[in-house]
């Protein structure tokens, strides 16, 4: 009876929260908790990432990101290749062992072109700079935040949408209620079809004073089918 009274002592207190902050104020909070001395402005370091798949090899990325000189670099080994893509400004470098001259079918069967390299760099910049990067230009910050049970735990849950051509997909993204740590997000491209994908975060690494989410499972959320989990981690030989 009384493990019954705690918990819906705190079920009531994280709905009662639920009611009376804001998306923006949940946010700030978040923020705080991740980036307390706002280092996210001017990230200037390198990460590993280990990318564990079901069936597949591990595939390990060390990552640059560099937002006040504009430098990204994507350096991925695979089958004794040392691939790797390098945005500088607006200038794009690929190699394969750090060789540039590479032909047309040599990239095409790596997959790597300038397109992509652009897109993995926004890509990477999104995931790891959040809850930070909700703070951009065109990302709509729902006020009204939910309270939900996902997977046995309770979060204050803020929505995030994108402006026209900024992004389609609608993000939810599920807080600790107590320490406002992000644990969970999820995004769906039509969620009438509970599409797209949700990603449990656990554990933290810290990365330039950046209190960043460990380790990233990612699972179907039609189905709950498990896709791969992402492993960062300081690069050590820096």
């Amino acid at each position: 009876m009384k493990n019954l009274t705690f918990f819906l002592l705190v079920f009531a207190s994280t709905i009662s929260l639920a009611q009376t902050i804001t998306g923006s104020e949940l946010l700030k909070k978040s923020i705080q908790f991740h980036d307390p001395n706002s280092n996210w402005e001017t990230f200037d370091g390198n990460f590993m990432v280990n990318m564990k798949m079901p069936n597949k090899p591990e595939r390990q990325s060390n990552i640059t990101i560099s937002l006040p000189t504009e430098y990204f670099s994507l350096r991925t080994e695979k089958d004794s290749l040392v691939i790797e893509s390098v945005i500088n400004k607006s200038d794009c470098t690929l190699s394969i062992n750090g060789s540039t001259d590479l032909s047309d079918a040599i990239k095409k069967e790596h997959n790597l072109n300038c397109k992509r390299a652009n897109l993995l760099k926004d890509y990477y910049t999104y995931l790891y700079g959040l809850p930070m990067k909700l703070n951009d230009e065109g990302t709509i910050i729902h006020p009204n935040v939910t309270q939900k049970t996902f997977k046995g735990k309770d979060y204050l849950v803020l929505k995030a949408t994108y402006s026209k051509g900024v992004g389609k997909d609608t993000w939810y993204f599920y807080f600790n209620p107590k320490t406002y740590a992000m644990e969970v997000y999820q995004f769906f491209k039509n969620e009438t079809q509970n599409d797209g994908e949700y990603i449990l975060l656990t554990d933290l690494e810290i990365i330039n004073g950046i209190k960043m989410p460990k380790n990233r499972a990612w699972y179907y959320n039609k189905n709950d089918k498990y896709l791969a989990t992402d492993i960062l981690s300081k690069n050590l030989s820096n």
